[in-house]
């Protein structure tokens, strides 16, 4: 029995590739999904019935599907007190 899609969930396929629902089109029978790595692929429903999926967490590291790497994201991740802010037009001149 698979897995009812819904917008905004997580999956994971028995082959190991993550994927996030993005769009679901009743009318056209078909599902978005964005992959980790960014790639986005449409099925139909059947398809999607045939799959064997495990709803899972969403990933921690968001990064995979914006194709960048963690030095790149220009903001320190590991922040964790409260009053900590980046503020971008604390860069400019």
């Amino acid at each position: 029995m698979s897995q009812v899609p819904r917008i905004g969930d997580w999956y994971q396929a028995i082959n190991g590739d993550r994927f996030e629902i993005v769009a679901i089109d009743e009318e056209s029978a078909t599902l978005e999904i964005q992959h980790y790595d960014g790639a986005v692929e449409e099925l139909d429903f059947d398809s999607w019935d045939e799959m064997e999926v495990l709803g899972i967490e969403p990933p921690e590291d968001w990064s995979g599907s914006l194709d960048i790497e963690r030095e790149d994201y220009g903001v320190d991740l590991e922040l964790t007190a409260p009053n900590d802010h980046i503020n971008p037009i604390d860069e400019l001149d």
